[in-house]
């Protein structure tokens, strides 16, 4: 079994030595025992935290590069005008603390419009609907927005050869109003 421990930057093509197709769910875990395209049985050992986003590369202890790719699943794609209507959208199933894809589309026939993508829940989906999108139901790969505070520290990698402690506080409170509409 290869044992996946290092997560990695860019890397070219050439050295992929096989790839791990998962569903968000399970990219979300630092643990892991998983079967490659190839078929070859892997475990991954990885640090909390980062999501593996398509096209992370990750690798093995003993050198060999697997690149993960999100596997397709049940989504809801919400097609809806770009702008305000978009805006809207986003804002509003944001505002539910779901995870979201989020993208743009160009088309020949209508131009441009936005899309919002999330798993299957049809508190979401009569949303969507009554705020204007389009609803589609189907199976593609889902690879939400990561958020603001999630990229924060990312970007880099760094291992440390000795411990240490951090002393500061980092508690606050936080407080949260939210009206609802009818």
């Amino acid at each position: 079994m290869l044992e996946l421990t290092q997560r990695l930057g860019l890397v070219d093509a050439s050295e992929i030595h096989d790839h791990l197709t998962l569903p968000f769910e399970l990219r979300m875990r630092g643990r892991l025992r998983a079967k490659t395209e190839t078929g070859q049985d892997v475990g991954l050992f990885l640090d909390r935290g980062p999501v593996l986003r398509d096209g992370a590369c990750l690798q093995a202890e003993s050198g060999e590069v697997i690149r993960i790719r999100a596997a397709d699943e049940p989504v809801v794609t919400a097609y809806i005008e770009m702008g305000l209507p978009m805006a809207r959208l986003c804002y509003h199933l944001g505002n539910r603390h779901v995870s979201l894809a989020i993208g743009e589309e160009i088309t020949a026939k209508d131009g441009s419009r936005g899309w919002v993508r999330f798993p299957p829940d049809h508190v979401l989906e009569e949303l969507a609907e009554r705020l204007g999108a389009t609803l589609v139901h189907h199976q593609a790969p889902f690879d939400p927005e990561p958020g603001a505070y999630a990229q924060a520290g990312q970007g880099h990698a760094h291992s440390h050869g000795h411990s240490h402690s951090h002393s500061e506080s980092h508690s606050h409170g936080h407080k949260h109003d939210h009206t609802h509409a009818r």
